[in-house]
């Protein structure tokens, strides 16, 4: 068969304004583009465990409107985010008019698989690595079934290389490479791998290895992104996993991770050896308000809060970037947020920030609550889960305070003025933690 891996990408906003002045502002969606600019790990790994007497091919829609013509293939297997799940339908919907069946997976189609079985012959709901080889035997034999879930966990040890030999690398800025799935906390926003496990897990050392080297095969020196929702939340596997990385060497990466890597100041210094760039910390907001409930079992980031200032510090003295991510309306926060996230930038500096508004994406406690008491806006516009457009009524604020407060704040926080003093501070910080370091071992010892 002639398999054709199509993968929906580039950026998406809903709302005009923010296409025509917010997605402007330097940096406002910079990590936005990065993520719409990386391509489908989960395409590429099923790529990587389909048999070699198929014919694979990967391609990348941006636009429907600029897509003349379809791949050739047998079988198309569509992979979406969900702002974009429409335009994977109304392409799925293309594919099968011209007679190739379609499969959809993915956490969009995990979450509502009624949904994507009107515009595909099947839906892979969950982790695709447990029935895709069943998915290519049926439609082989033109039997597809409407559904396959599977049982069981998918083990990690047992995961396929990927087929990155399938991409351009000069394409993209980053490639990506998952070290776990699923994480120890339940934020109730989070729409990440933990809608298609409930079990943390963990990928062995030495296969995130193997696959390093194949991108090396591919690009001398690669940017790597781990594809991962919290990479260093088991302590004792992080060190042994920043060790294997730094004796690899030849790699820069990003990753995201939670404040407690912060702790350990041996696993930061080995971090920055080992060629780590930058972390995503998900602070989510600056006050005790906000956070509170975020986190479903433990309230553990609202404890957080009182070491947020110190975190960024600590991690930025060992030439680590941070970027600071926060949501914006949060049930525990008013109007007076947009300041206190301001307030907080300007005097930790971060190298990078992120700002976005909750999204009620299908499927996670946050759409479920929402929905029951009424404050979805619209319900399955899913065109509007771009992180950046309000689908939802705030507790304490309106609809169209939310909205500008947001475009205001981004003007504030991403001019060129805010940017260049950000990345002052975290020069400074970096150079004062070399300083200390140097003074540390220069005194002798007592």
């Amino acid at each position: 068969m002639r398999i054709a891996m199509v993968a929906m990408s580039g950026v998406r906003a809903h709302n005009p304004e923010l296409t025509a002045l917010g997605l402007t502002l330097p940096g406002f969606v910079e990590r936005g583009k990065t993520i719409a600019a990386l391509p489908s790990l989960s395409l590429l790994t099923l790529a990587g465990m389909t048999p070699e007497r198929h014919d694979v091919s990967y391609h990348e829609v941006a636009d429907l409107d600029d897509l003349d013509a379809l791949p050739e293939c047998d079988l198309a297997a569509v992979s979406t985010y969900t702002a974009q799940a429409k335009e994977a339908y109304a392409l799925s919907d293309r594919f099968r008019a011209e007679g190739v069946p379609t499969v959809i997976g993915g956490l969009h189609a995990t979450s509502v698989p009624d949904e994507a079985a009107e515009h595909a012959d099947a839906v892979v709901i969950g982790e695709g690595e447990r029935t895709w080889l069943e998915v290519l035997q049926d439609a082989a034999t033109g039997r597809l079934a409407p559904r396959y879930a599977g049982a069981g966990d998918f083990e990690l040890r047992q995961a396929p290389m990927p087929r990155f030999d399938l991409l351009e690398p000069e394409r993209y800025n980053r490639l990506t490479v998952q070290t776990q799935r699923g994480c120890p906390w339940r934020c109730e926003f989070c729409a990440s791998s933990i809608l298609l496990t409930e079990r943390y897990k963990l990928k062995p050392v030495d296969r995130v290895i193997e696959e390093i080297r194949a991108i090396k095969r591919i690009w001398h020196r690669p940017f790597v992104e781990f594809a991962d929702d919290n990479s260093f939340a088991n302590k004792r596997r992080s060190r042994e996993l920043v060790d294997a990385i730094g004796q690899e060497g030849g790699v820069r990466w990003f990753t995201e991770t939670d404040v407690s890597v912060a702790e350990d100041a041996a696993l930061l210094a080995a971090m920055g050896a080992a060629g780590c760039v930058e972390v995503l910390i998900g602070f989510e907001s600056p006050t005790m308000a906000g956070l509170d409930g975020i986190e479903t079992r433990r309230n553990w980031k609202r404890r957080q809060l009182g070491r947020y200032r110190e975190v960024v510090g600590r991690i930025q003295e060992h030439g680590i970037a941070v970027n600071a991510c926060f949501v914006l309306g949060l049930d525990g926060d008013d109007v007076g947020v947009f300041d206190a996230v301001e307030e907080f930038v300007d005097a930790v500096v971060p190298f990078d920030v992120q700002i976005t508004v909750l999204t009620p994406f299908p499927a996670t406690p946050l759409y479920n609550r929402l929905l029951a008491a009424g404050r979805i806006l619209f319900p399955g516009a899913w065109e509007r889960c771009t992180l950046f457009d309000v689908n939802f009524r705030p507790a304490n604020m309106t609809v169209e305070q939310l909205e500008r407060g947001l475009v205001d704040l981004g003007r504030r926080l991403y001019s060129q003025e805010a940017t260049d003093r950000r990345r002052s501070g975290f020069k400074a910080q970096w150079r004062d933690g070399r300083a200390r370091q140097r003074a540390t071992r220069l005194t002798p010892a007592s």
